[in-house]
């Protein structure tokens, strides 16, 4: 069951950036960002791995990541901005936002203050939470744009170069992989396993 829920995973994540191109990459990183368990370190890197072969650049793939990280993120500030703690604790069980991952996100929220969202942007984990009390604490939507826009393009730039560079001399891995298919299924695999274990170990509880 598991291995066929990663095969989808694993397919699904690939035929939209194959078949969408840029706007495949936004999409799923509207999803990442609106707290559901597609993370965006096996996003970007197959995106950028796709660059390698020409077709991408890095900018785009970064400029479509920002953008669709914004678009995700509007939904957890909104959720946190109108509903409160109350209305994320009641629904979040459903995209498996935890205790854990709110109480983070706020400490680091009151710990930087007006720059959680942009620092927030750029390390995982948090990096989807963060909107969350940046909208219980009402900051203004024009500058939580602003940084999380500035935040997700430089993370999601990173993560397409280290694609990037992998695409370019994937022929190192060609002893241990024999095709691409295997290792991205490798990598998808260990990376859900590990993020619906941890999530639904800490879930949220109605």
């Amino acid at each position: 069951m598991i291995g066929d829920l990663l095969t989808q995973v694993t397919g699904f994540v690939t035929h939209t950036i194959d078949t969408f191109g840029y706007v495949g990459v936004a999409t799923l990183m509207a999803i990442e960002s609106a707290a559901v368990p597609l993370p965006s370190e096996v996003i970007m890197p197959f995106a950028g791995f796709v660059a390698a072969m020409g077709r991408f650049n890095l900018f785009g793939l970064a400029l479509a990541g920002a953008i669709g990280s914004v678009i995700g993120s509007w939904l957890t500030y909104a959720l946190g901005y109108y509903g409160g703690r109350p209305l994320v604790e009641r629904f979040g069980k459903y995209v498996l936002i935890t205790h854990h991952d709110l109480n983070l996100a706020e400490r680091f929220f009151q710990k930087f203050g007006a720059w959680s969202t942009f620092i927030g942007r750029l390390l995982p984990v948090v990096r989807t939470f963060i909107s969350v009390p940046a909208g219980i604490s009402r900051e203004p939507l024009g500058s939580f744009t602003i940084a999380a826009f500035a935040g997700s393009f430089i993370w999601s730039y990173f993560l397409a170069w280290l694609g990037m560079k992998l695409g370019e001399n994937w022929h190192i891995l060609g002893s241990f992989f024999h095709k691409f298919d295997l290792g991205f299924g490798i990598l998808v695999s260990g990376l859900i396993i590990w993020w619906i274990q941890r999530h639904w170990k800490h879930r949220v509880r109605g």
